[in-house]
């Protein structure tokens, strides 16, 4: 039995949020587990950025930049911190994180919840190493959609790696509606500009849409993407689908459903995106992953780069070097020296 395996009842005691600050406290201190573990076979290169694995930490798990450090000395090859809004908001109203723990899931409907832009800024300005992503989004009341996100990536911008664009949870009104194509041409655009006048090294943008959207909507965003020359697009944020979890007692929840019962559609979504762009923009893989073998598959569907979050809930930190070993095998095992080898060969 793992050490965590042995804490998790204790954790599962405490709601959601209270555990969610017990991890990251865990993370500031030092306490969780770490890892160095590094192979050849794992480096890879996406939008000139050198990743030591294809293993990132998902947004929504530090949200204020608080622990990045920690995660990264857990293995992963990437953090991406926000869901970042200009403004402090507190988010919608608790209860509104719910375990499904049968189906190893979670919903959540936490609203970009956060400090606001100015407290990760100031987190931020303290990192010293590691490839660090700064999520962005709206606040909930803001009147100019654009606007919030053109102010938040120019306080992150200096400070991080690449930009992420949230236009897709399910829990802030209006939101997905920023994925449809005139809308997203016109987002994407304006942050171009403001990348383009902020001059220096040219950051990647990258765009994170939704596993929700049907082929016509796909095909849209496919062709703004490569249109506009968007970096690279994350697939996908959780779903508002219940398909699989519909006997737990929180199906009737609203918000958006992560973990394991996201893989199979993210998949579906991921492989789809890279026919739709014929493979020529980068995609990192997100949705359900808790193994390595759910992250390989990821990646021969089309993901150059993986992420995850949820799954560390149900299985601890020591869960990041266990997929980078995994990764290593099946890399072998199917005569792969490299990640980018793999990528899309299922597609």
């Amino acid at each position: 039995m793992s050490c965590y395996s042995a804490l998790r009842p204790a954790l599962f005691l405490l709601p959601p949020e209270k555990a969610h600050r017990a991890a990251i406290r865990a993370l500031q201190l030092g306490l969780a587990p770490q890892s160095n573990f590094s192979h050849s076979s794992l480096s890879t290169s996406v939008n000139g950025l050198n990743f030591a694995n294809p293993v990132g930490l998902a947004a929504g798990f530090d949200k204020n930049a608080e622990c990045f450090e920690g995660s990264l000395k857990a293995g992963f090859g990437f953090v991406e911190i926000g869901t970042v809004t200009p403004r402090a908001q507190v988010g919608n109203a608790q209860p509104r994180v719910f375990r499904l723990v049968e189906q190893e899931a979670l919903i959540n409907r936490l609203g970009f919840n956060n400090e606001g832009v100015e407290a990760a800024v100031a987190r931020l300005k303290k990192c010293s190493a590691g490839i660090i992503g700064g999520n962005i989004g709206k606040n909930k009341d803001s009147a100019d959609t654009v606007a919030d996100y053109t102010t938040a990536m120019r306080a992150l911008y200096p400070l991080v790696n690449y930009m992420t664009v949230n236009i897709s949870s399910p829990n802030t009104p209006g939101l997905r509606a920023l994925q449809s194509g005139d809308e997203l041409r016109s987002l994407v655009k304006a942050l171009h500009a403001l990348r383009d006048a902020l001059g220096g090294a040219r950051k990647p943008i990258w765009v994170k849409i939704a596993p929700d959207n049907d082929e016509d909507a796909l095909a849209t965003i496919a062709a703004v993407a490569r249109e506009e020359h968007i970096d690279a697009l994350i697939v996908s944020n959780t779903t508002i689908s219940r398909d699989g979890v519909e006997a737990s007692a929180w199906a009737g929840e609203q918000g958006g459903l992560s973990g394991k019962p996201l893989l199979e559609k993210s998949t579906a979504t991921l492989r789809r995106m890279y026919q739709l762009t014929e493979g020529k923009i980068p995609l990192i893989g997100v949705g359900g992953i808790a193994s390595a073998e759910d992250a390989y598959a990821k990646i021969r569907a089309g993901a150059s780069l993986v992420q995850l979050y949820t799954a560390l809930i149900y299985q601890g930190f020591g869960l990041v070097e266990n997929i980078n070993r995994g990764l290593v095998a099946l890399l072998a095992r199917d005569g792969f020296k490299t990640v980018a080898e793999a990528v899309g060969k299922d597609a």
